[in-house]
């Protein structure tokens, strides 16, 4: 099963299975349904999605205190998510070796606890996240050309914004235009992007 639904987190690495990011996997995320529809339409119906420690997503969502609830709580979350969602539950990342999971999907977290050091918002274009760079916050940019231009917007501007919130600094803007779907679909996606005021800021 090659496609992953992750956090965008920057420190959440796959070693096995490709990353599809949409921040706290889609946890109470806003139209989220809509977003699995496009991607399975993309990709068809065999994603998976895993939960991972330390999701600020979620602690602020549901005012938790500190990471030992918001890790022992994420599991059961992001598998209703699957159950809601008609996606595979693979299971959860943790701060260690890289971990199988289920579905032959590998990985596990790689930031240090407690600290974001991303500068960079980075939207995959055109099949997932290609190149692991520690320093990039993920946003999957996929599906944006299959669904309506203001809902479009309302996901990745809500993304966008919680990341930005993470850090004091301007988060620069890059695009991964690689991938299977090639170069006509990430121009297409490109283009939504840039309609919404997302251009890039810096070479990938």
């Amino acid at each position: 099963m090659s496609y992953v639904i992750t956090c965008g987190d920057e420190g959440i690495q796959l070693n096995q299975g490709t990353r599809l990011a949409v921040v706290g996997a889609g946890f109470r995320l806003e139209n989220f349904s809509k977003v699995v529809v496009a991607l399975k339409k993309i990709f068809g119906e065999d994603i998976a999605v895993v939960s991972n420690d330390e999701s600020e997503w979620t602690k602020r969502l549901l005012n938790l205190a500190d990471w030992e609830q918001v890790n022992a709580s994420m599991e059961q979350h992001i598998e209703a998510v699957a159950d809601r969602e008609k996606l595979h539950y693979a299971g959860h990342l943790t701060f260690s070796d890289p971990k199988v999971l289920k579905f032959e999907i590998k990985g596990h977290m790689v930031r240090p606890h407690g600290i974001h050091i991303a500068n960079k918002i980075c939207f995959t274009l055109a099949g997932g996240e290609q190149t692991y760079n520690l320093g990039k916050y993920l946003i999957s940019a996929e599906w944006l050309s299959e669904v309506p231009f203001k809902m479009a917007q309302s996901v990745i501007q809500e993304q966008v914004a919680f990341y930005q919130s993470l850090t004091k600094k301007k988060l620069a803007i890059v695009f991964e235009r690689e991938g299977e779907l090639g170069e006509k679909i990430a121009e297409k996606n490109q283009k939504v992007l840039e309609k919404m005021g997302f251009t890039e800021s810096v070479s990938a």
